[in-house]
């Protein structure tokens, strides 16, 4: 499902400037974060080779997806205690959204 997702998304860029993932590298809540990036980083590198996609691991912290958009704006959503599949789809929500 979330590979399917993935392919949706198309060109970030469009509506995008930025995407940073915020996870914890052990925490239970993390996990479905950790899994979207282990099973979709890749195709999502692939479709957007220029596109900065950022993972950024804290011990501790809470999962969520960053957007950033034209003139800096952004925003977030929390994934903690989501699947791949949620987080792909939260992703894809930022992605066809406007600031």
């Amino acid at each position: 499902m979330a590979a399917a997702v993935v392919r949706s998304l198309g060109s970030l860029s469009r509506n995008l400037r930025e995407v940073r993932v915020h996870l914890c590298q052990s925490s239970a809540a993390s996990k479905g974060a950790r899994d979207f990036v282990e099973q979709n980083y890749v195709a999502l590198k692939t479709v957007n080779p220029d596109f900065p996609f950022l993972i950024r691991e804290c011990s501790g912290v809470q999962a969520r997806l960053w957007a950033r958009y034209d003139f800096g704006q952004e925003r977030s959503v929390a994934v903690d205690n989501m699947t791949a599949d949620q987080v792909a789809k939260a992703l894809q929500t930022l992605a066809q959204s406007k600031p």
